[in-house]
């Protein structure tokens, strides 16, 4: 799980990075809100797997 959440992070760090590249946008904004946007996505996987888990058992 835990290398699932960095490349979800990541993976929307990169995406926000080019759009501020891309479009010169200053002051790296979209690349802070698709982090942003990255961990809260990680972390609702995360406690949706770990519900499952506990359900499981």
């Amino acid at each position: 799980m835990p290398f699932q959440m960095a490349a979800t992070i990541y993976l929307c760090y990169f995406v926000g990075d080019w759009i501020d590249v891309r479009f010169e946008f200053a002051g790296g904004w979209w690349a802070k809100g698709f982090t942003m946007l990255g961990v809260l996505a990680s972390l609702y996987q995360f406690i949706r797997q770990a519900n499952r888990i506990s359900k499981d058992e």
